[in-house]
């Protein structure tokens, strides 16, 4: 904080391995305190940035960027260790998407902010005289914002809210998800040497809720944003909502992969990789998963067996092995509350086709294997709730609208997905689909969309130049001719 590490009055608390359960190393136990501490030093810090020139900003920025490429490789051991995340997740998809994320508000802070107005000739009024009035829409920096991350991909999160966030202007507070914040720790020092001015990249860890809400209930906090479970999510808008905080609350999501009729041998395929990445990226610990397979019923059997072949053939075990593609996860407490789902759908009448037990090897860590659950309802709480990891429930549908029905069926809205051959058909039925984000075909990203979801799956947007919108306020500003 304040460009110093802090001595925590608390002590220091234990980070552990997922896949061995061997202490990885120890984060400091952040309180209140703590927080206030680094509130005040961005606070400090802040205004000057704010006029700092953009040219300068994106200097810095783009060299933070250049430094997490040059160091990256260094991080992964630490990351991987405490995330559990399988060596091609860590390796590709962590430290290099962060990096991307900089060098893309590094742009984006020299991006125009004002929208011109066409002027209008306004009569006069008891208020003012009449003329020709001219105006702009101007983003201004909020002031200082914290950011809470989630525990499955802790520095990209990050990246995705430190950045676009100093890119315009702001200072930031960060409190990551406590399983694993020693790399956003690490990240402190990087910045540093970046030229990043001291107050402005503030972190606070800890074990409990105790830090961030305290974040989100200081005065001098302008804006919360977060990214977590719908139910915390729920928590903090309230609390933020009593200051009038703006919040940006990217919550979680049960992903429907609509795998339609005339889905051909290509497209089904497709289809087939899509719902089985639910298994092999960061086992299922992501919010945008395919997680429901709803199957036209000419397709079901065909793709249930294709999805019990995929999931009986995936190798799980030491993520630091390259030939693992399942690793474990994040903690004991997630395991078992994926286990007791899993418990319950097999209760409600559900068939654990593939998974449902506790694989035996290897012997120490928090692994589930990949499940596939199919007999299943749309009333059963494993095709309603999001489980955070490697479990695939599979329905099927009759037609467009029973499919519709379907995917909309949920309280979530974040992620679906149409898999058809005929695009100008999957395009008409994702205007029908009550999620923020849909993929027809893929499950690929594109950097520049706005990311969020619908419903219960959060507010606000973020990514490409809708991070920036995300991070300011508009201002208008009048005038006379």
């Amino acid at each position: 904080m304040a460009g110093a590490w802090q001595q925590p009055a608390r002590g220091h608390y234990q980070i552990t391995d997922p896949a061995t359960e061997e202490p990885v190393g120890y984060a400091p136990e952040g309180g209140a305190d703590e927080v206030g501490t680094a509130v005040r030093a961005a606070r400090a810090a802040q205004d000057e940035w704010a006029d700092t020139d953009p040219r300068e900003r994106a200097r810095v920025l783009e060299r933070i960027g250049a430094l997490l490429t040059e160091r990256g490789p260094g991080l992964v051991p630490l990351l991987q260790a405490e995330t559990g995340a399988t060596l091609k997740v860590a390796r590709g998809m962590q430290l290099p998407t962060a990096a991307d994320r900089f060098r893309r508000y590094a742009r984006g802070a020299t991006e125009p902010d004002t929208v011109p107005l066409a002027p209008q000739p306004v009569p006069a009024s008891a208020l003012a005289p009449g003329g020709l009035i001219g105006a702009a829409a101007v983003r201004r920096p909020l002031g200082v914002v914290g950011c809470i991350t989630s525990y499955n991909f802790p520095v990209v999160n990050l990246a995705g809210k430190v950045a676009p966030a100093l890119a315009m202007g702001n200072a930031v507070v960060c409190k990551p998800a406590p399983q694993d914040p020693l790399a956003c720790l690490e990240l402190g020092p990087l910045l540093q040497e970046a030229g990043l001015p001291d107050g402005l990249y503030n972190v606070v860890t800890g074990s409990g809720a105790t830090p961030g809400e305290a974040l989100v209930a200081h005065p001098d906090v302008d804006m919360i944003s977060f990214t977590g479970s719908t139910s915390v999510g729920k928590k903090i808008a309230e609390r933020a909502g009593r200051g009038m905080k703006r919040t940006l609350m990217e919550l979680g999501g049960k992903g429907a992969a609509l795998v339609l009729d005339d889905a051909d041998g290509r497209i089904r395929e497709a289809a087939l990789g899509s719902v089985a990445s639910t298994w092999t990226f960061h086992s299922g610990q992501i919010c945008t998963a395919p997680t429901r397979a709803l199957v036209h019923r000419s397709l079901y059997d065909e793709f249930v067996t294709a999805l019990s072949r995929y999931a009986s053939a995936l190798t799980l075990g030491d993520p630091t092995n390259e030939r693992i593609v399942v690793g474990p996860l994040i903690s004991a407490a997630q395991r078992d509350r994926v286990e007791a789902h899993i418990a319950a759908a097999r209760d409600q009448g559900a068939t654990v086709l593939v998974g449902g037990e506790r694989p035996a090897e290897p012997g120490t860590g928090f692994y589930v294997a990949p499940t596939l659950i199919t007999d299943v309802t749309p009333e059963m709480t494993v095709a309603r709730e999001e489980l955070f990891g490697p479990v695939v429930v599979v329905l099927s549908f009759e037609d467009d609208d029973e499919a519709v029905r379907l995917a909309n069926s949920t309280s979530y809205g974040l992620y679906d997905y149409v898999f058809s051959g005929d695009t100008g058909r999957a395009w008409r039925l994702a205007g029908r689909l009550r999620s923020g984000n849909v993929g027809i075909n893929t499950v690929q990203r594109h950097p520049e969309t706005p990311f969020g979801g619908f419903k219960d799956s959060g507010v606000g947007r973020d990514g490409g130049v809708f991070g920036l919108h995300a991070y300011s306020e508009l201002q208008s500003v009048v005038w006379a001719s």
